[in-house]
């Protein structure tokens, strides 16, 4: 199969040439790298004949002029939940970390980053970085070690590492706000981004998937040090989502027992159980409009405990709409992955990856942060995949943030937010925190 970045210039350059005419000086610089981008890896062998004909019998029906006659929705409707998935609003506090220098250098000895040289010296609270790798190491931090005591939940948390699953477009320093509050409370943190490049000029078995087998690789490594440590993934939209079902998959053709390991999975905005191009379109749209695109904007204030009111009143959000070029860009971009999606390696591969996260799935503890603003991903599509999960027989909460916009469930309200991650690590998780004195 040609590699994305092949087949993909015809329609970005023309939702490009629209945005240009009346978007901000970013906006326009931000396209204007992925048209270099694209054209500087385009081969003339990249796209088969066949995927030529398929494409041209819809890109050349699009030009700016039938862009511009194009009548636009006006409004977008809030997807209302249509099931009882609430769960209750925590009030639950983490006893202090309690460790060793030792053990916490123990810890990093074997968590050596795969094919780095072993740093001569060890800095409790520092980040590490693999060379050429897209993983970043973060150890806890000193205020979260007290040498004073000991206790059987403080040995868990420090052989437990939280993997965070970076969303489309994110970087290392967006996931940083994350990984400082797990290091804060004394777990051990891994972050992992797919940068854009990559996931843009994606091919089957390319550098995007090595670097989830270079990540599987470290974890598996680190694992193999000790049968009492253990995983949780956070993931972050269907990206993080999808690399979440990378690694499941490799889990399970390298050693099933790494299966055993994963001990819980938080599911920031997602997921989408089938390979759907609308929400592809608006990923994307949202990953290269950044501030600029509509969904980022929230709507009113949002609670957990609300979402019972809105749904039994039927209260609509009033949310902003979306602006001619970004209707005009997701226009484009739902016909391309109509075609890409469909591409049989493609279609085949994402096939496999969703059915590992639809029935595959570690016997663990899920929870789910979503929202019925969220623009990106519907909030319907969640609860659905949630009841499929509970009818498989995982152990499921959840929590609908109402009106935060996609991926900003922390930002929109950090205290929700952190009292729902610390209720389900201590109360599910590692369930002997709630013994510990």
């Amino acid at each position: 199969m040609g590699s994305f970045s092949g087949i993909i210039q015809r329609p970005l350059v023309a939702a490009s040439a629209v945005i240009a005419a009346s978007v901000s000086a970013d906006v326009s610089e931000r396209f204007s790298s992925l048209r270099s981008l694209v054209r500087g890896s385009e081969s003339p062998a990249s796209v088969s004949g066949s995927v030529q004909e398929e494409r041209s019998l819809w890109v050349s029906q699009i030009s700016d002029s039938k862009l511009s006659d194009l009548s636009f929705v006006s409004r977008i409707r809030v997807p209302v939940p249509s099931v009882d998935l609430l769960a209750p609003n925590p009030s639950c506090s983490l006893a202090p970390s309690v460790t060793s220098l030792s053990a916490l250098r123990s810890v990093y000895h074997s968590a050596e980053l795969a094919k780095a040289s072993k740093p001569a010296a060890f800095t409790i609270g520092a980040s590490l970085v693999a060379p050429d790798v897209s993983y970043r190491w973060h150890l806890p931090e000193t205020s979260a070690i007290d040498l004073s005591s000991s206790s059987s939940c403080v040995s868990e948390k420090n052989r437990t590492v939280v993997v965070l699953l970076g969303w489309l477009g994110s970087k290392q320093k967006h996931l940083k706000k994350y990984a400082d509050w797990y290091t804060s409370r004394g777990y051990h943190v891994i972050t992992f981004t797919l940068p854009m490049n990559e996931i843009m000029s994606y091919q089957v078995g390319g550098k995007a998937e090595k670097n989830i087998e270079s990540l599987v690789n470290h974890l598996a490594d680190w694992l193999d040090e000790e049968q009492k440590k253990n995983l949780v993934f956070h993931t972050f939209s269907n990206t993080g989502w999808l690399t979440y079902g990378a690694i499941l998959e490799r889990f399970q053709k390298q050693d099933s027992s790494l299966m055993g390991r994963v001990k819980g999975c938080i599911v920031d905005s997602a997921p989408v159980a089938a390979a759907d191009p609308t929400v592809w379109a608006s990923g994307f749209s949202a990953a290269f409009l950044k501030k600029n695109s509509v969904a980022t904007k929230g709507s009113a204030s949002s609670s957990c405990e609300s979402t019972v009111e809105a749904r039994i009143n039927g209260i609509n959000f009033s949310q902003p709409k979306p602006a001619v070029t970004e209707t005009a860009l997701l226009l484009v971009l739902e016909k391309f992955f109509a075609v890409i999606l469909n591409l049989p390696k493609v279609n085949r591969r994402l096939g496999d990856v969703l059915e590992t996260l639809s029935s595959a799935q570690p016997r663990c503890p899920q929870l789910y942060v979503y929202s019925s603003a969220d623009r990106v991903i519907p909030a319907g599509q969640v609860e659905s995949f949630i009841v499929e999960q509970r009818k498989a027989g995982h152990e499921v909460r959840a929590c609908n943030f109402i009106s935060s916009p996609h991926v900003d469930h922390f930002r929109s309200n950090p205290e929700l937010y952190t009292a729902e991650l610390n209720h389900f690590m201590d109360n599910f998780v590692l369930a002997c925190c709630n013994h510990s004195s």
